[in-house]
């Protein structure tokens, strides 16, 4: 006589440790629904306060990153936008390449990418000085007091 097993029941003894899989299926998530409140929000302030897009240049954004609330609203955006798109495209090699060098490759590369492209856009947001000193006047823009 045969016995067929329990559907649910496991087909290998559970792993111990941290299910990486599961958290990064939770962070997609989250981090899914705090890109929409802050993407609507960069979106809002852009666009339609003030002049709308014919507004946004250099002052523009040299005004926005003076105040430290939206220096902080544009790091988590790039942070969690560009982590969020690391991750899936992560998925997408787990999906399509076999376990090997090209996956480990793939992922290596993806990982140096987003360690460098957060690096370069945390500096560039919190250590961008319009009015730097000791510039020639007529390289500054026209709201620096040297100009």
């Amino acid at each position: 006589m045969t016995t067929i097993e329990a559907p649910r029941s496991p087909s290998r003894p559970a792993r111990r440790g941290v299910n990486l899989e599961k958290w990064g299926w939770i962070y997609m998530r989250l981090s899914g629904f705090l890109l929409v409140v802050l993407i609507f929000g960069h979106l809002f302030v852009n666009l339609l306060v003030g002049e709308g897009v014919k507004a946004i240049d250099f002052g523009f954004v040299a005004g926005k990153w003076a105040s430290p609330f939206w220096q902080w609203w544009d790091c988590l955006l790039l942070w969690l936008a560009l982590i969020h798109g690391a991750n899936g495209m992560r998925t997408l090699v787990n999906d399509y390449t076999n376990p090997g060098k090209v996956q480990t490759t793939l992922k290596v590369a993806l990982g140096a990418a987003v360690i460098v492209l957060l690096t370069l856009g945390t500096l560039v947001i919190f250590t961008f000085d319009p009015c730097p000193a000791g510039s020639p006047a007529e390289l500054l823009p026209s709201f620096c007091p040297a100009a």
